[in-house]
């Protein structure tokens, strides 16, 4: 019994002095928590997409080139003609539309010295100066992808001779357009020949 006495003081002496420590103790500085950016923006990610296609695309055009909603827009299937800024167009059947968000990208294939080639496109990129559907596809492809397109058998081939007349037609249209308004134009007086 003389064993578990001094124990049981022992065990009062602590106790006192924690009580003693905590009763001495300066109280802590606490600082409300910081105000939560939650209310001023709900969603940054978003906010932040919106922000970067409003620098990239001012006028949205290539949004709604690409968008599932307008019924005008690109399809797969589709020839595109896509210019850079180095100067060098890219012209090929659209085999992929990938949209997300600001990395929204096609897959375009063609032919270049008979060797089918293939380029992702970032839509959005800045080294893009347009992009512009050449050619719509006869009919609506019943693939989201068309990578059977790679096989000889489904192939387009070069689309050189299709993009020439594209880039015919549409010098035409803009002489005609500024020759009409001048009242003397070139393609009025060929019309007139033949």
């Amino acid at each position: 019994m003389q064993d578990t006495m001094p124990f049981h003081l022992e065990l009062q002496t602590t106790t006192t002095t924690s009580t003693s420590i905590t009763t001495r103790s300066p109280k802590i500085k606490t600082y409300p928590p910081p105000r939560s950016t939650r209310a001023k923006c709900p969603e940054p990610l978003a906010t932040f997409a919106a922000q970067q296609l409003a620098i990239l695309d001012p006028r949205s055009s290539r949004t709604r080139l690409f968008s599932k909603t307008n019924p005008d827009a690109a399809q797969v299937g589709d020839i595109l003609l896509v210019r850079f800024k180095s100067g060098d167009p890219f012209a090929g059947v659209c085999m992929n539309i990938r949209r997300r968000g600001v990395d929204t990208a096609i897959l375009l294939r063609a032919q270049l010295t008979r060797i089918g080639t293939e380029m992702w496109v970032k839509v959005y990129s800045p080294t893009v100066v347009g992009i512009e559907v050449v050619q719509r596809a006869e009919k609506r492809a019943r693939r989201a992808r068309l990578y059977y397109m790679r096989k000889p058998k489904h192939d387009r081939g070069n689309l050189q001779g299709i993009v020439d007349a594209y880039i015919r037609q549409r010098s035409l249209l803009g002489r005609s357009s500024v020759g009409n308004s001048k009242g003397t134009g070139a393609t009025g007086d060929k019309k007139t020949r033949k």
